[in-house]
């Protein structure tokens, strides 16, 4: 590939490589951040940005400003692996509160039915097994589903009539987990990519012939980022204070913990780093294809502890997908 520089105009004084700089440091890492109920996911990430004073960051899975719990919040080079924890399954506890709908499917929302009907913990044992596997479900209208390049919600919001599509979901498990009194029930559950939980209370209200809204949501788990490796702001802002940020920092390689690893060699390693693929031994590929589930092909390289790249594997050889730039 040929590289063309424009020669930028030169002004006295000026220090073209400042001038170049990104704003912010190199930091490269996961926060395994433990949101705050009513803090919304960009401010979330904003906050650790700061904190960090990182040039880069983005998070794996909007949470709700009305949701708690788990939010894995990508810095420097661990954003290039932020599409792998979109696929992660994911943990949800939530309490649906009987005898009241709102537009909203939450607290926050505008009340649309009341009814007497208060499920038993039975009833709602009995129901939830149909909505375990793969089912179609249909978004909640104040979702961030984008309608002919609008915001559900705004549409929502401004009284808009409009129609959300049922998408293909997958649900593993469903179980009640307590039910403190008639007008409460609370629900775990353990899910792909995509599902709403505010769209299987309302579902599951509708089947049992209630009303009924989502009053307390927590999300427990996103892949391998749970309540075991997370950490809140205020023990961050603390880590920061004293000088000690990095221990609230998670490795890039976290978000890969079901992708099989490779071993490689500095020269592969090099090779890699240039987007150049590498022909691997006949018995590592049949040790590779051994660990990949049915129809996966990502493989992470390392060099040591570092991780190299994420490659495909395909006709015997490693084909880097995403490079990273890591020591």
């Amino acid at each position: 590939l040929h590289h063309f520089v424009v020669p930028l105009p030169r002004f006295a004084g000026e220090d073209l490589s400042m001038a170049r700089k990104k704003k912010g440091d190199i930091v490269d890492g996961w926060v395994c951040l433990d949101k705050p109920f009513e803090m919304g996911s960009t401010e979330a990430v904003s906050r650790i940005r700061r904190l960090f004073n990182a040039q880069k960051a983005g998070h794996a899975g909007t949470l709700d400003p009305l949701a708690s719990g788990i939010l894995p919040i990508a810095l420097g080079e661990a954003t290039k692996t932020v599409p792998m924890m979109m696929e992660a399954k994911k943990v949800y506890r939530f309490t649906v509160n009987w005898g009241v709908s709102t537009d909203s499917v939450d607290r926050e929302g505008e009340i649309i039915g009341r009814s007497a009907v208060r499920p038993t913990v039975d009833q709602v044992k009995a129901a939830l097994p149909a909505f375990v596997g793969e089912i179609d479900q249909t978004p909640p209208r104040f979702s961030a589903v984008k309608v002919d390049g609008a915001r559900a919600y705004d549409l929502a919001r401004d009284g808009i009539d409009f129609e959300l599509q049922a998408r293909r979901v997958t649900i593993h498990s469903a179980e009640v987990t307590d039910a403190p009194d008639a007008d409460h029930v609370e629900i775990r559950i353990l899910t792909g990519k995509g599902v709403y939980v505010r769209s299987l209370a309302r579902d599951l209200a509708l089947t049992l012939g209630a009303e009924g809204h989502v009053s307390a949501l927590r999300r427990e788990q996103v892949g391998p980022f749970s309540a075991q490796n997370a950490v809140t702001l205020d023990s961050l802002e603390e880590m920061v204070h004293r000088g000690a940020a990095s221990e609230g920092l998670l490795a890039v390689a976290t978000a890969l913990d079901d992708i099989p690893e490779l071993a490689v060699s500095d020269q592969d390693a090099f090779s890699l780093r240039q987007g150049r693929p590498i022909v691997l031994l006949p018995r590592q590929v049949e040790t590779l294809k051994a660990r990949l589930s049915d129809g996966a092909r990502t493989v992470s390289a390392f060099q040591g502890q570092t991780l190299v790249a994420l490659c495909q594997l395909r006709a015997g050889r490693l084909e880097p997908d995403r490079v990273f730039n890591l020591s």
